[in-house]
């Protein structure tokens, strides 16, 4: 079934940014451009259900605030989940204690702002938390069975770390790149185990304000500061005898750091402005995509907290490294994306366009590769995926191969020859500088002497050999990049230097 969830905000851009969002992510949207109009939407015995809003809190004549507490009044039970701009950041924490299930800071990325309403919509009809929960804006959820497709030699060692991570409440750290299901994980971890049907809460600390990362996490005293006009329980006491799952904890503050370091000792937190704090029972997962060993040297992150939460480390493994997976990864994503395309029936992958598929190496991870196939789908006019339907991916893989084909070299040229290649024999002209191998169709070697016999810039060479490496490795960045001992956001820069072809993005 659709969800049907309704934008209010004044300002037309960004109800279109949202609707855009939203309907993206397969969901019905009404948009209104005030207060009344949206509250006049959910009025009437006729009027069709809504299952989540999405509200602009700054909003002239009536604001959000004002919308918030008519819902209340009304006794409308709907999920709301606010935006706000950072100047008013602090008018959100009143909107928490007036009945809103979140909120987002603006900007507001298109996947998280799709992520949360998604959230909203789950707990309000499965009804996971009860009715005081959703009104307070805490985000719990009950750990639910978490299915992990693949069943490649990586994804079996997630599975055996899962189970044994799952056995105990051991501090858990999932580290991988963005993209690889780090959340996926946490959520399998958490729905087994000894505190499994228990609540989880799931934290971004990327998305929250360095400002209000305290309050949030630890809750805050009524006059704690400026527009804390109610008491706020944190996430800690909100996850109490379930798990809380820290997302990008990397991103977390210095001094956040501290107070999260004692909570993990003692289990003891302090609210913000409060005499006395309490303890509670929570497990904690962490993940990030981070190198949190490089924040600790420089920094920005502390030892000691690293090593509290490092305990059992699990490596989510990225798409590169699951080449054998990827058949039943598209067949998976296929079939639920085009669900949420609205598609009667699950697409065909033919073989040209999973050949495709095979040629890139993803460095968004599963998350792009989601992105592509719900693309594909939509513009598609039937129901089979060819090569042609991934021209987005084709036009990136493309100019790496074309780049990657033997460049042409002058006859008569010195040449170094490949590993375990026998070296030709060379005419003994008496003179070293005028020794030069005949010509060579080995793709393997590359020239040290241009046309005229004179040695070659080299930046020229290096040319060749990114370009060979790029055929070699058949465009494989993060390979190519370590092989020839450099970053790979060098490799990128050198790319565009020696115009050898558009890297990936």
């Amino acid at each position: 079934m659709t969800s049907t969830i309704v934008i209010v905000d004044d300002d037309p851009v960004q109800r279109r940014l949202a609707e855009a969002a939203l309907t993206r992510d397969g969901l019905s949207v009404a948009t209104y451009g005030d207060g009344p109009s949206a509250l006049d939407r959910l009025a009437g015995a006729d009027a069709e259900p809504v299952d989540a809003m999405v509200l602009d809190l700054v909003m002239p004549d009536m604001d959000g605030i004002a919308v918030l507490k008519s819902l209340r009044e009304r006794g409308a039970d709907v999920p709301v989940i606010v935006q706000t701009a950072q100047g008013s950041i602090d008018v959100a924490i009143s909107a928490m204690r007036a009945g809103a299930f979140d909120f987002l800071v603006k900007p507001v990325a298109p996947e998280r702002l799709a992520k949360t309403v998604r959230d909203a919509v789950k707990v309000a009809r499965t009804n996971l938390a009860p009715a005081e929960t959703a009104a307070r804006g805490r985000a719990r959820l009950k750990p639910v069975p978490v299915e992990l497709v693949g069943d490649g030699r990586e994804m079996e060692r997630v599975r055996r770390l899962i189970k044994k991570a799952s056995s105990s409440d051991i501090p858990v750290l999932i580290e991988g790149e963005s993209g690889t299901g780090k959340e996926l994980v946490a959520r399998a971890i958490a729905a087994k185990g000894p505190r499994a049907g228990r609540p989880l809460v799931i934290v971004n600390c990327g998305a929250i304000p360095d400002n209000l990362v305290e309050s949030i996490l630890f809750g805050h005293e009524k006059g704690a500061f400026t527009g804390a006009t109610e008491k706020h329980t944190g996430k800690f006491v909100e996850a109490d005898g379930g798990t809380l799952f820290l997302d990008e904890i990397g991103e977390l503050p210095l001094a956040a750091q501290v107070k999260l370091l004692r909570a993990i000792q003692d289990g003891h937190v302090e609210p913000v402005g409060a005499r006395a704090g309490r303890t509670v029972d929570v497990r904690l997962i962490s993940a990030t995509n981070r190198d949190l060993i490089a924040a600790v040297r420089e920094g920005r992150f502390r030892e000691d907290l690293y090593y509290r939460l490092n305990v059992f480390p699990i490596l989510t493994p990225s798409l590169r490294a699951r080449a054998d997976d990827l058949p039943a990864l598209v067949a998976h994503i296929a079939a639920r994306q085009a669900h949420r395309a609205g598609r009667a029936q699950e697409p065909v992958i033919t073989d040209a366009a999973m050949a495709v598929l095979r040629s890139y190496d993803w460095p968004g991870n599963v998350r792009q590769l989601e992105n592509e196939l719900f693309r594909a789908i939509v513009l598609s006019d039937s129901g089979t995926l060819d090569a042609a339907d991934f021209a987005h991916i084709t036009a990136q893989i493309d100019p790496v191969r074309q780049a990657a084909a033997p460049r042409q070299t002058a006859p008569n040229r010195l040449l170094v020859p490949a590993p375990n290649d026998a070296v030709p024999a060379a005419p003994d002209t008496g003179n070293g500088a005028d020794r030069q191998w005949q010509p060579d169709t080995d793709p393997h070697r590359l020239p040290l002497l241009d046309a005229d016999n004179h040695a070659r810039a080299l930046s020229d060479i290096e040319a060749d050999v990114i370009a060979h490496a790029l055929g070699h490795y058949d465009g494989q960045m993060s390979e190519i990049a370590r092989r020839l001992g450099i970053g790979r956001s060098t490799l990128y820069r050198k790319l565009r230097e020696y115009g050898i072809g558009e890297p990936r993005h």
